[in-house]
């Protein structure tokens, strides 16, 4: 589906500092060799320029005291992620007092600047020039030994694009783990009743993830629905109507025509939550209101659909249900490019060996195959209230979908897995509904992903990056399982407390 100009997505630049290093007793022993050494970081940075990043430079760092000055720079520059270019020999305290002063994850980059010496016209100037790999177990050792963990590493040479593509991946991540470090998630309302994988502490996604969440009322929502002008309505009508399509009724008797009074209203309540999100800098939202005969909360509660999905294809993601963790693995799956869309476990096609995974609530609109569809819904199932829905199939092609739950014990847990997303027949009930395939087969792997805890709601996005996922859980120190890996063993069961 191509999008309309204004949906188009822009990332934010991952600031990353890097730092080379080095042993200041090779150079008056071999002149020339730190500025070959500088001239192979500077390539390397300006790679990284040429890429998207925004590089902070700490040059090349050959000692101690030189390494806390670095350190404390990186620190007031307010750089989001680390990168050590190795690039030779160094002694592990070049790089210790760095990570301690930055305050981020740093991973290690060991490029050699060839793939291989030239041994018939090799000198011990040209082994000290490949010579990037022979610090790190020692830098990686002082790191553990001050209880720092190193997320990863990348070994090649310069111009392996094998090595690249990695690192490239590591600049996703790094943006990923700014975008959670930085958030604002609006959390308004309750969590849907009797969902108790849905409860949460927000402390905690302060405390884990360094974010904040921003307490709301439907009353501040209320506000902005109230301010709105006319204009502001009209525009948003504009753009619903260029981006959906509004088909004719399929056998479901709920779900029929969007009337012109509902989709006035929900381009109303979208113009809404745009000054919201505006007013208190949110990076995400989650929501629920369970409604009480149809009094103005649940006129307004139920009207978040259309612009909630709107904001999620902007990169602000909207969960139903209060899931503060879905909104979060929305968050980050849209940072690693992937989308992110609110999802559930739909009925299975046992004949065809897929599930099909959607919801009825806010989704993820630029991730859609064709052109999204917008229905009017008689009723809400399991929910109070009637309104406009979305409803489409997520791009054929492999996905991931990511599942933040918590343990037993009250620790984060991402449930990972990947699979394809497949063309073929979905109802036409309002609702996402995408034909997914994952491996083993669909029984396994439901069962598989349900023994692991996860809560009944996950992010779905495109491609494969359950890697990537993995990389930032590490950033964080989080547990990450991918039940898709052809490894994964289910787990022993806990049994009663």
């Amino acid at each position: 589906m191509a999008l309309p100009g204004w949906l188009e997505r822009r990332y934010e630049r991952p600031r990353i500092g890097v730092f080379g290093c080095g042993c200041q007793h090779y150079w008056e022993q071999f002149p020339g060799l730190r500025e070959r050494l500088i001239t192979h970081q500077e390539r390397f940075e300006a790679r990284l320029r040429q890429e998207g990043v925004d590089v902070v430079s700490g040059g090349l760092v050959d000692s101690s005291q030189q390494a806390f000055l670095t350190g404390d720079s990186f620190r007031r520059q307010g750089i989001q992620f680390l990168f050590c270019y190795m690039s030779t020999y160094a002694p592990s305290s070049t790089v210790l007092p760095i990570v301690q002063r930055a305050g981020v994850p740093m991973v290690i980059i060991s490029l050699q600047p060839h793939r291989a010496l030239d041994y018939e016209r090799a000198t011990t100037f040209m082994q000290l020039e490949h010579d990037n790999q022979t610090s790190l177990p020692e830098v990686c050792c002082g790191l553990q030994r001050a209880g720092i963990d190193v997320p990863g590493m990348v070994v090649g040479a310069a111009e392996d694009e094998l090595a690249w593509r990695r690192i490239l991946d590591w600049c996703k991540v790094a943006r990923a783990y700014a975008a959670l470090r930085n958030a604002r998630i609006g959390v308004m309302g309750h969590v849907y009743e009797g969902m108790l994988d849905m409860n949460s502490d927000p402390t905690m996604f302060d405390a884990q993830f360094e974010m904040h969440c921003e307490h709301l009322e439907l009353d501040d929502l209320h506000a902005c629905v109230e301010a709105v002008s006319e204009p502001e309505v009209a525009r948003k009508l504009q753009q619903i109507r260029e981006l959906f399509l509004f088909p004719e009724p399929g056998a479901d008797p709920i779900a029929g025509p969007a009337s012109p009074e509902d989709l006035e209203w929900a381009a109303r309540v979208a113009c809404g939550l745009d000054r919201l999100v505006e007013k208190f800098a949110l990076t995400g939202l989650a929501y629920y209101y369970r409604g009480l005969g149809g009094n103005p909360n649940e006129r307004l509660a139920s009207s978040l659909i259309v612009g909630s999905s709107l904001l999620t294809a902007q990169g602000i993601p909207v969960a139903g249900e209060l899931d503060i963790k879905t909104c979060v693995a929305m968050l980050l799956l849209d940072r690693l490019e992937a989308g992110g869309s609110f999802a559930e476990i739909h009925p299975c096609d046992f004949e065809s060996d897929i599930v099909l995974v959607g919801h009825d609530g806010p989704h993820h609109v630029a991730l859609a195959q064709d052109r999204p569809v917008l229905r009017g819904l008689r009723l809400y199932h399991g929910k109070r209230g009637c309104g406009v829905s979305v409803e489409f199939q997520l791009k054929y092609g492999p996905v991931t979908c990511v599942g933040l739950t918590q343990t037993h014990d009250g620790r984060f847990k991402f449930v990972v897995a990947e699979g394809e997303s497949l063309p073929g027949p979905i109802p036409a009930t309002g609702n996402t509904n995408t034909r997914c395939r994952f491996p083993p087969s669909v029984s396994q792997f439901i069962e598989n992903w349900s023994l692991e805890g996860p809560t009944h709601h996950f992010a779905l996005g495109l491609g494969h990056v359950a890697n990537l996922v993995e990389n930032l859980c590490r950033c964080f120190g989080i547990e990450y399982v991918n039940v898709t890996d052809p490894h994964y063993r289910r787990p022993w069961p806990r049994g009663r407390r």
